[in-house]
């Protein structure tokens, strides 16, 4: 079976997955989808096992020529964050800002600090001798909450305005600013130089500031082509090049693309969306881009769940992987608990919101690209040959799978607590 192959036959299923749901099930589409790419998966196992069918070697071997990292981080991503940008209302997020900023920023990085130094003195607890600076590279990796998870959840939950908006605006930056920490820290671990202050602090300030600069300077010039355009297709079409054209450039330039394009996604959401576009554009743009990032959406999620199928399981894996889970939700909770003490000192904020910025958190994709990007052959556990691209690998996708299917499908309650809140609060 070749990669087209799969890709069209993912399509496909994810399309029908969809379909049924729509009419019997009703649940959110990223966990349904997830969950069936998951039985899928484990029942091509045990079918395989058994040998009753060959399919999981198929699948198998077009999913080894598959470069998911590429495929996510330099491909499918851009679309996906410039589809979430698009629907920001910068009038809510000004409203909240400051909060979106440190929740993006701050917690992020303490979360990967926490993670960092938790995982590394619990490796030391079990006998693995993985060094701070991997298990740092972990934290980086699993910090950012996934907006494409995300922003599902709460578009189909209609969370609370307040929460709604600290968890779409966070998850969007907090993506662009967890890979920039990400590219950095991995440049301190899997460098072939050595690495120094300046040469670190000057990646990370290219990365980040290089992103937001040329992501408005290109919002900038697609606003001006737009305006001067009066042919309803051709203004949809040069929205597809910012994520295509526009995302490679800012690659090849060296400055974090996915922020670039979060910058951009937002400029003409709010700005071109207002006074550029003609009124047939404006009526097709957010179902055009809503398409997009569905179909998409769809391969994605069944992806995360056929690479089982590519998996060896240790039983230090699944020690790690257990423990993860909890350890990783823990840390999440007090970076985002210790903000909040400074921001209960300036304004009142729904008694749930740290409980659903915390529940959901969700990871995805981004998680797992970052993941498998990891080079491969620095052996931690000679024995059973286990390397650091495994242990990161497998926790990374415990956490994912986790917090799609049981994070995501048990955050409601707390969501309609939270709107019983507000409503007796406002009456």
């Amino acid at each position: 079976m070749s990669v087209y192959s799969l890709v069209c036959f993912l399509a496909a299923i994810a399309v029908f997955i969809s379909f049924i749901n729509n009419k019997f099930g009703k649940l959110q589409t990223t966990i349904t989808i997830t969950g069936c790419a998951l039985i899928f998966s484990l029942l091509m196992i045990f079918a395989g096992h058994h040998g009753y069918l060959k399919l999981e070697d198929n699948v198998s071997h077009a999913l080894t020529q598959i470069d998911f990292g590429s495929f996510l981080l330099k491909g499918i991503l851009g679309f996906l964050l410039f589809a979430g940008g698009l629907g920001i209302n910068l009038t809510n997020l000004r409203d909240q800002k400051w909060e979106i900023t440190i929740l993006a920023l701050l917690s992020t990085l303490l979360s990967t600090f926490f993670v960092g130094f938790a995982l590394w003195g619990l490796c030391h607890l079990i006998g693995v001798s993985l060094d701070l600076i991997y298990c740092l590279v972990f934290g980086a990796v699993i910090s950012p909450t996934d907006p494409i998870a995300v922003l599902a959840i709460v578009k189909k939950l209609q969370a609370p305005k307040q929460i709604a908006i600290q968890i779409e605006g966070e998850s969007l930056f907090n993506d662009g600013f967890g890979l920039v920490l990400f590219v950095t820290l991995f440049t301190i671990a899997f460098g072939a130089h050595a690495p120094t202050v300046a040469s670190v602090s000057e990646l990370f300030l290219r990365e980040a500031i290089g992103g937001i600069i040329f992501g408005f300077v290109m919002g900038l010039f697609f606003h001006y082509m737009i305006c001067i355009t009066k042919d309803h297709s051709l203004e949809l079409l040069l929205t597809l090049l910012v994520p295509t054209a526009g995302y490679a450039l800012a690659e090849g330039l060296g400055v974090s693309a996915p922020l670039a394009v979060i910058v951009t996604g937002i400029m003409i959401g709010n700005w071109t969306r207002r006074v550029g576009f003609s009124e047939a554009s404006k009526q097709h743009l957010t179902h055009f881009w809503e398409l997009i990032d569905e179909f998409l959406n769809g391969i994605l999620f069944l992806l995360i769940g056929a690479m089982m199928l590519e998996f060896t399981f240790h039983t230090t894996d699944w020690i790690l992987m257990l423990s993860a889970i909890p350890m990783v939700l823990l840390c999440r909770y007090l970076s985002v608990k210790i903000p909040y003490l400074g921001f209960q000192r300036v304004r009142q904020y729904n008694p749930m919101s740290v409980k659903i910025l915390t529940w959901g958190g969700l990871r995805g994709g981004l998680a797992l690209a970052m993941a498998l990007s990891i080079p491969a052959g620095i052996i931690v556990i000679p024995g059973q040959n286990i390397d650091v691209r495994e242990i990161i690998i497998m926790m990374t996708y415990a956490i994912v799978i986790f917090s799609i299917l049981v994070q995501g499908s048990t955050i409601t309650p707390m969501i309609e607590k939270a709107k019983l809140i507000e409503k007796e609060n406002n009456q």
